[in-house]
C-alpha cells in the first residue's frame, strides 16, 4: 500500500472521528494536550524555561545585557525574540540560517509579549539616551508533534518569568526580576473540513486548511492575532476562536501559576 493511499485513509479516519465530535488521540475538539512547565535549566541563561505539551518540546532561553537603546526610543529597553528549528525536532526541519516557518514562529511569540506589554521596557532605562538593558529570547524547537506557536509562546513567557537582570555582574546595582507586567497566552486553532479544534497535534496540522493563533492578556484583552493556512475563517468561526482563547487561556494560566 502506497504512502499516498496510507495518508488518505488517516485523514478519511480523522475527519470521520471529528464528525463524531472526537480525535484521533482522544480527546474532543476543544482539549489540551497536557502541559508541563520547568524553569531555569540553563545556567548560563538570565531566565530559561522547557515546555512539552503532549510530545511536542520547546526550549527557551533569556539573555539580558547592557547595551546602547535605539535612537528613537532612547528611554526605553531592547526587547528581541528569535526561534530555531533544529533538525533532530523533525525530519522536515533543515539545519542553516532561519527558514519562514521560524521567523514567522518568533514574529508570531514576540507580537504577543510585545503588544500585551509583557515586560515593562521603560523599566530597564540604565540611563536616558546612553545605555538600557537589552533582552533577547532565543527558542528552540526540540521536539515537533504540532502547535509550535503555543508551546513557543510559553516557552518564551515562562522564561521570560524566571528570568533576573544581572546588575551585579555588570556594575549596575543588584540583580532583580525582570519588570513583568502580565502573562500573555496563545492559542492555536486549525480548521478541519468544517471543524475547529484547539492545539493541533502534527498530523491534524498536516490537513487543516486555515490556523489562527490568538494571545490574550490576563484580562482576556485580545492583544495579537495570526492567521495561518490558505483557507478561510468566517467571522462565526472567528467569535468561536476568541471565545476558546480567553477560555483556555485562563485554563494554562493556572496550570503554569
Amino acid at each position: 500500500m502506497s504512502v499516498e493511499m496510507m495518508s488518505e485513509i488517516k485523514r478519511d479516519h480523522m475527519m470521520n472521528l471529528l464528525e463524531q465530535g472526537k480525535r484521533v488521540d482522544g480527546r474532543t475538539p476543544t482539549d489540551l494536550r497536557k502541559i508541563s512547565v520547568e524553569t531555569g535549566l540553563i545556567e548560563s541563561a538570565d531566565g530559561s524555561a522547557k515546555v512539552k505539551i503532549g510530545k511536542t518540546v520547546v526550549m527557551a532561553g533569556v539573555k539580558i545585557i547592557p547595551g546602547t537603546p535605539f535612537p528613537d526610543t532612547p528611554n526605553i529597553g531592547v526587547l528581541t525574540t528569535g526561534a530555531e528549528l533544529i533538525p533532530m525536532a523533525h525530519p522536515t526541519f533543515e539545519s542553516g540560517p532561519p527558514g519562514e516557518d521560524a521567523i514567522e514562529l518568533a514574529r508570531v511569540v514576540d507580537r504577543g509579549i510585545r503588544e500585551s506589554g509583557m515586560v515593562d521596557v521603560e523599566a530597564l532605562c540604565i540611563v536616558p539616551g546612553e545605555e538600557v538593558w537589552m533582552c533577547f529570547v532565543d527558542i528552540y524547537a526540540i521536539n515537533h508533534d504540532g502547535n509550535l506557536f503555543d508551546a513557543a509562546n510559553l516557552a518564551a513567557v515562562c522564561a521570560l518569568k524566571n528570568a533576573t537582570i544581572p546588575g551585579e555582574q555588570y556594575g549596575k546595582g543588584e540583580n532583580k526580576p525582570l519588570p513583568i507586567t502580565c502573562t500573555p497566552i496563545s492559542i492555536t486553532e486549525c480548521k478541519l473540513g468544517n471543524h475547529l479544534i484547539v492545539d493541533p497535534n502534527f498530523d491534524e496540522e498536516q490537513i487543516s486548511s486555515a490556523r489562527l493563533t490568538v494571545t490574550t492578556d490576563d484580562n482576556g484583552n485580545f492583544r495579537a492575532m495570526q492567521k495561518g493556512g490558505r483557507g478561510s475563517i468566517t467571522l462565526e468561526e472567528l467569535s468561536q476562536c476568541l471565545d476558546r482563547a480567553v477560555e483556555k487561556g485562563i485554563e494554562i494560566r493556572k496550570i503554569i501559576g
